[in-house]
């Protein structure tokens, strides 16, 4: 163990920030900058919100790989438990202590992400495309016949809300008030708030549950042999819900992006000569949709390669700066799966396979639907949402020629209720930049689900 360096002045270095809309234009400049600092450099989360992130490959596996060094528990976190970071600061909720997989270790964890893996693994693959591919057709019903429509708000935000309502069993009222909750916690805005609107919602469906149990990953998690108790089920529930939506729109909206501004994979594609695998796999290399977590909490004073981690201070995995490391030498991205998009160690992701599966049916149907669409603006004039962990789009606004529905009518436990006229609806262009897109897609949502 190397002696510990004396601590810098507060000034020294400069932390630098990962939020605000700078950071989300041009996160690569900001991981170059990083980088010129060492495989781990000082950030700052939010205000006043200080961390170290990895931006170095083989750092990011050290650190994911090395548990006898680095904790996930938040409870280490030092910052946060004598008040330096208030518990009401809008990055908490997304690095808070929760009885669930992903804040454990050892034992604990095991069992806890036993219960998770044996639950997803009675998800059949056929029923899962199913489940996307009816609710997709129904969403690109209702776009097709305007000729225009946000990707973001009216396709790639609700899809996976729609599948993951039916693979857990979630009643259709019980729509608005998750989809609240989830974008509060992801955004920022009234995160307290939206952290107790999700956590009752919760409460409630495992209460439906134990007294209704069904065919659905809530009601599988019930009877694992872990034993989940009501506080530990809520909390899987927040992490399954917010790894499954989130993370997966943003891969399923970063895809279309691509696709439909880059000629190398959108004339590819519809050639049929680039599988859509491999531009998901471009997509996770370059714009994985969480770019930065993975948040870990050294265990006792540490030096890696001249950088000091000090025991309880976060240490926060930049997938994204890790996947486009100088370093690596590997420029083939096509089937290659040695990206650190889904994370990697015991906390890799669980359900890369059924991310994959939903990101895929999603892209292809679409593409297959509406095969001459286009964006509607120059690729450099779409934005990106500000926040430090997501790479997510403000909106993705699309043209086609119209076309009818495909003929086929969704049930209501399928799919939400017809949305209003797109005479009537803000064109994908006018989405405001400042956050507001996402509280309308919200609202859009709720409509939809009570069938306005």
């Amino acid at each position: 163990m190397t002696s510990l360096p004396p601590v810098p002045p507060p000034a020294c270095p400069v932390h630098e920030p990962l939020y605000g809309p700078e950071f989300a234009a041009d996160p690569a400049a900001a991981y170059r900058r990083l980088r010129a600092l060492g495989p781990i450099a000082p950030v700052e989360l939010a205000p006043g919100v200080p961390a170290s992130l990895v931006v170095g490959y083989e750092a990011a596996l050290h650190v994911l790989r090395s548990t006898e060094t680095f904790s996930k528990d938040p409870r280490r976190w030092q910052a946060l438990s004598d008040g330096t970071v208030p518990a009401d600061s809008p990055i908490v909720p997304m690095m808070m202590y929760r009885p669930n997989a992903l804040w454990a270790d050892g034992e604990e964890h095991s069992r806890l992400r036993g219960a998770i893996t044996d639950s997803l693994a009675r998800v059949d693959s056929t029923t899962l495309r199913g489940y996307v591919e009816t609710c997709a057709d129904t969403l690109i019903d209702r776009m097709a016949p305007a000729g225009r429509a946000d990707l973001l708000g009216e396709y790639a935000q609700v899809l996976p809300l729609l599948v993951f309502n039916r693979l857990f069993g979630c009643p259709a009222d019980y729509g608005d008030r998750l989809v609240e909750g989830m974008s509060g916690i992801f955004d920022g805005v009234d995160a307290e708030k939206a952290n107790e609107l999700l956590a009752t919602t919760l409460f409630d469906l495992v209460t439906l549950k134990r007294k209704q149990p069904g065919h659905d990953v809530t009601s599988w998690l019930m009877a694992h042999p872990a034993a989940l108790t009501d506080e530990e089920m809520i909390h899987t529930l927040v992490l399954l819900m917010g790894a499954g939506t989130e993370p997966q729109q943003n891969l399923i909206a970063n895809s279309l992006r691509l696709l439909l501004a880059d000629d190398r994979f959108g004339g590819s594609l519809w050639r049929g000569s680039l599988p859509v695998e491999d531009a998901l796999d471009e997509v996770l290399w370059t714009d994985p949709p969480m770019a930065n977590y993975a948040v870990h909490y050294p265990v006792h004073e540490v030096v890696y390669e001249g950088t000091a981690l000090r025991e309880g201070c976060p240490v926060v995995v930049s997938l994204a700066a890790a996947n486009t490391d100088p370093a690596l030498v590997a420029d083939q991205r096509a089937g290659n799966r040695a990206h650190l998009a889904w994370s990697a160690g015991p906390h890799n992701c669980p359900a890369q396979g059924p991310a994959r599966l939903i990101a895929a049916t999603a892209v292809e149907k679409l593409l297959d639907r509406l095969p001459d669409i286009e964006l509607a603006v120059d690729a450099e004039e779409l934005t990106w949402r500000p926040g430090p962990f997501h790479r997510a789009l403000i909106a993705l606004p699309v043209t086609f020629p119209r076309a009818a529905p495909a003929g086929r009518t969704a049930t209501r436990a399928e799919a939400p209720a017809e949305p209003e006229p797109a005479s009537r609806q803000a064109p994908p262009s006018a989405v405001p930049a400042d956050g507001g897109a996402r509280r309308g897609w919200a609202a859009r949502l709720r409509a939809w689900w009570h069938g306005h």
